[in-house]
């Protein structure tokens, strides 16, 4: 009998500790969330702290020399850099501050400029952690032309889930995964974050959402090589795309925060005959810093005549 006891009683902690073992698995933040090797947090610094968490977003115009259709158009672009509160789950930004929220760096990069009679508005938008070095928690990118609209975003979940929508042929409606690379739309929130943590070398690297759409090229990762030149006061990032013939540099300054003084990219633009290899060039038109999200009357404008906008 006591034999028959000591074997119910080791059979009760087996069953006791597979399911404490189910059930740390079932509490796995891998689900739906962002799957990332964790990595500890960034300290960081008071200086960060201080320019990033004013209550102002940074604000950057630039002039615009935009390749398309074997031509350079002239337009703007503005790069808006903000930090905000980031839902894990929903991958949105949250209307209140939970510890569990991701603080994110957001960029909003636009582009306007004209081809003949009809406008180009692009618009790009980067949330990437700021505490730890990892992959961006989302891309998203749309498109408008008098000919349509088209629309691409990258969750970071278990894999790379994108969905993209075009009017295109070919393009219409897209859901698919990839697995997890760099992805240059990323890569101009590491610069403003850490310079130093840019990955060099050899890459496999997913072009900007930007490029792909309007070169009708497919969302997935390119070989790449990348390197950094620095000088006196600034530093250019360059990405190479030998498939892609394309490359891009990115102009920023060596002391913090790192700002982004302007970029070219070189890549083949036009289709048939009139392909050719153009530059794209921005050039800082003027930097200011504000809560643009309260600026939306009639007398704030003045501040568009400011950006040169």
């Amino acid at each position: 009998m006591k034999k028959l006891v000591g074997i119910i009683v080791l059979l009760g902690i087996i069953i006791c500790i597979a399911c404490s073992n189910i059930k740390a698995d079932e509490s796995n933040p891998k689900s739906k969330t962002i799957a990332e090797n964790k990595v500890p947090a960034k300290v960081l610094s008071e200086k960060f702290k201080k320019y990033w968490y004013s209550g102002n977003a940074e604000i950057t115009s630039y002039a615009l020399e935009q390749a398309r259709y074997g031509e350079i158009r002239k337009g703007t672009s503005v790069l808006i850099f903000v930090t905000e509160d980031f839902l894990p789950k929903e991958q949105v930004k949250a209307d209140s501050q939970n510890k569990k929220n991701i603080p994110v760096l957001k960029l909003n990069a636009t582009k306007k400029f004209a081809t003949g009679i009809y406008p180009y508005s692009i618009m790009q938008s980067t949330f990437y952690p700021v505490a730890d070095n990892q992959h961006a928690v989302k891309v998203s990118s749309s498109m408008q032309e008098w000919c349509g609209h088209v629309y691409a975003q990258l969750n970071n979940r278990e894999q790379f889930e994108v969905i993209s929508h075009s009017y295109f042929q070919g393009e219409a409606d897209e859901e698919f995964k990839i697995d997890k690379t760099i992805l240059e739309n990323e890569l101009w929130t590491k610069i403003r974050i850490n310079p130093k943590e840019l990955p060099q070398g050899d890459l496999n690297i997913i072009p900007s959402f930007e490029f792909t759409r309007l070169r009708h090229k497919p969302i997935k990762a390119y070989k790449a090589k990348a390197s950094i030149v620095k000088e006196e006061e600034t530093s250019t990032y360059t990405i190479n795309y030998p498939e892609l013939k394309r490359t891009l540099n990115i102009t920023f300054n060596n002391t913090f925060p790192h700002e982004i003084e302007g970029w070219t990219e070189s890549f083949v633009s036009g289709f048939g005959s009139n392909a050719k290899e153009l530059t794209t060039k921005a050039t800082k038109i003027k930097r200011i810093k504000s809560s643009y999200w309260n600026k939306n009357s009639n007398k704030d404008e003045v501040l568009r005549e400011e950006l040169g906008l």
